[in-house]
């Protein structure tokens, strides 16, 4: 086997055999495939796709690549979820003590953000003391003692997810669906869960932007969970106006405890329930009722034990940015778009997101919403409120603001889109 070959079959619109498939991934996990050349091979599968059976191969060939883990010591069903990314999208941290409060054991692996879209890691990581890196072991305990955990892939799992990942952000090749499918799936099969619910966004803030292409990426990790053995579901959900009121690592946060405390924004508590509801009946917990865990605290309770375990003080204060600037309506009427993209950028400018995996992020910056689509808004009211401890970020920030939002004059409110668009099982 060769690097040139390989690319040159996919390259002219070949299918590979399982044999290019096992040895290219072995071979750029183990560096004997440089980095161009696997660059040249991502850009050549963006292009020209790869079917079902490539799919299926690739994601097994990342998965030999590491460990599995395994979950059979616990007493209860594991089930999990894992979002394709957006801006606001907080909806892992008041899910996984939801779910764990219903009886279901939740190991979530999660990321930190990269560009508009936030990390679930960098959120959590605004809590005083909360540890993101937890060896299997103590993955296991706190899974056990509390139900939930968050954390952060250790090194072992699919190393040759983490080596493609990195590179395909830097060479354009990150919307190719096939290595999104395998990149996603890879690491969940490996991480042992027995079910799995996928949360694929679709709209301006979201990586797919259209119905169909969500709908594809979709199918495909369904497909690959199922015949895994994993009983996988996904729902297609809208990302074209940032979820809740705050895109930001400490105002998530914030906005995350006022869920499980039986407030909040009403479509971060739709969603959360509606994932709740799959993930559950997914492990087999049909009868559970997590709208009631949430309002009698048992949710909460299960958060609060869950960061104390991490090394993380629930009751301390969270870290608020220095400085703030108010974007106030510039005529009165109905507020009929708020685009998720233009949001979430200007919060990564604030310093919320990272342009490099190595940068440091803000805890407090980002973006607060004052009104969402379909709410009445007055001229000179805040319509948004930026945060971040370095002001000279500001004027880098409103660049992406101009032409992100449409106020109708006169008119009456409406309802929004639905946040749930679609289910693929």
């Amino acid at each position: 086997m060769d690097a040139i070959s390989v690319i040159r079959t996919k390259r002219d619109r070949g299918e590979l055999s399982p044999e290019q498939i096992d040895w290219v991934i072995d071979a750029y996990t183990r560096g004997e495939v440089a980095d161009e050349q696997m660059s040249a091979l991502a850009m050549a599968i963006l292009l020209n796709g790869m079917n079902r059976t490539e799919i299926a191969r690739w994601t097994a060939a990342m998965i030999a690549s590491g460990e599995r883990m395994s979950f059979g010591t616990l007493s209860r069903p594991t089930t999990d979820k894992h979002s394709t990314g957006g801006v606001g999208d907080k909806i892992t941290l008041p899910l996984a003590p939801l779910v764990a409060a219903c009886g279901a054991a939740v190991p979530q692996l999660s990321g930190r953000g990269l560009g508009h879209t936030g990390g679930t890691l960098d959120k959590l990581e605004s809590i005083p003391g909360w540890r993101a890196l937890l060896s299997n072991a103590e993955m296991l305990d706190v899974l056990d003692t509390t139900g939930a955990v968050i954390c952060a892939a250790g090194d072992g799992l699919a190393p040759a997810d983490k080596k493609l990942y990195a590179l395909r952000d830097v060479t354009g090749t990150v919307e190719a669906i096939p290595l999104i499918a395998s990149s996603i799936m890879s690491k969940k099969i490996a991480e042992g869960t027995g079910a799995l619910v996928l949360d694929v966004k679709v709209g301006s803030g979201a990586f797919m932007k259209t119905i169909e292409d969500a709908r594809e990426l979709a199918s495909t990790m369904v497909a690959l969970g199922t015949d895994s053995g994993v009983r996988t579901v996904a729902l297609l959900t809208d990302m074209s106006t940032p979820l809740g009121l705050t895109a930001g690592n400490a105002l998530e946060v914030r906005e995350s405890v006022e869920v499980l405390a039986g407030g909040g924004p009403k479509d971060v508590v739709e969603l959360t329930l509606a994932l709740a509801r799959e993930m559950l009946d997914a492990a087999g917990l049909k009868d559970a009722d997590p709208e009631k865990a949430l309002a009698d605290g048992s949710a909460m309770d299960v958060w609060r034990r869950m960061i104390s375990a991490q090394g993380g003080d629930p009751d301390a204060a969270l870290p608020v940015a220095r400085e703030q600037h108010v974007i106030t309506a510039p005529s009165s009427g109905v507020l009929t778009r708020l685009d998720a993209y233009d949001v979430g950028v200007a919060a990564w400018r604030l310093g919320a997101g990272r342009a490099r995996k190595e940068d440091p992020v803000q805890a407090g910056a980002g973006v607060e919403l004052h009104a969402k689509p379909g709410d009445i808004v007055t001229e000179g009211q805040p319509l948004l409120t930026l945060h971040t401890d370095t002001p000279e970020k500001f004027a880098y920030a409103l660049q992406a603001l101009p032409g992100s939002y449409d106020i109708a004059p006169g008119g009456t409110p409406f309802a929004a889109t639905p946040v749930v668009r679609e289910r693929i099982a």
